[in-house]
């Protein structure tokens, strides 16, 4: 994949970026950048995969409902000053598109932490908006329902977004990032690899 192109139209927009070639390299970088903070943790597929968690609970307090479930968790967890999440696509362009579905996840990418950074990997790259839209619904909303063991018709039959109303259902919020939050300092950290949904 090229990524020379992808990087500066996320640079222009106001976004940091890194590019490693494996999922190790990436955790590397973040555990030496990131020590003596609190760190809330999106709900993701990916830093799961990267063993982030671990790596860095060893010299910062790291806040994720996934290892402890729960409301008040993810409340906490928007307190902190650091957020790490992946994205459920992004654009060749430099958007950021992401679904939710209570919201805690979008809401600190939008406003909260001093710094927020998403881990990418090549699977989450689209064209354009469009695309990462169509991605976000038919490819990770149907996978992440399944995760969370939920009854909706994407879950049940894994292939595609019905557009439900089912009251399982985790599409509720629908972000797109075209800029940088002001006051915040954001990077995307690109991994030539295939992670998560």
């Amino acid at each position: 994949m090229e990524y020379m192109q992808i990087r500066q139209n996320f640079e222009r927009h106001g976004f940091g970026t890194q590019l490693f070639s494996t999922k190790e390299e990436a955790c590397c970088y973040l555990t030496d950048i990131l020590q003596n903070q609190s760190i809330g943790f999106g709900g993701s597929e990916t830093l799961r995969e990267i063993g982030l968690f671990e790596a860095l609970q060893q010299k910062n307090a790291v806040i994720w409902h996934n290892k402890v479930p729960g409301m008040a968790v993810r409340k906490l967890a928007n307190c902190a000053n650091t957020y790490i999440t992946s994205a459920n696509a992004i654009t060749e362009t430099g958007e950021i598109v992401n679904i939710d579905g209570t919201g805690n996840r979008v809401a600190m990418t939008a406003f909260g932490p001093q710094s927020c950074y998403y881990i990418i990997g090549r699977n989450k790259i689209t064209t354009d908006i469009s695309a990462a839209y169509s991605r976000c619904k038919n490819i990770a909303a149907p996978l992440n329902a399944r995760r969370l063991g939920v009854k909706t018709p994407c879950a049940v039959k894994g292939d595609k977004c019905y557009n439900c109303n089912s009251p399982e259902r985790i599409c509720r919020i629908i972000s797109v990032i075209e800029r940088a939050p002001l006051g915040m300092k954001c990077e995307i950290i690109f991994v030539d690899q295939d992670l998560g949904f």
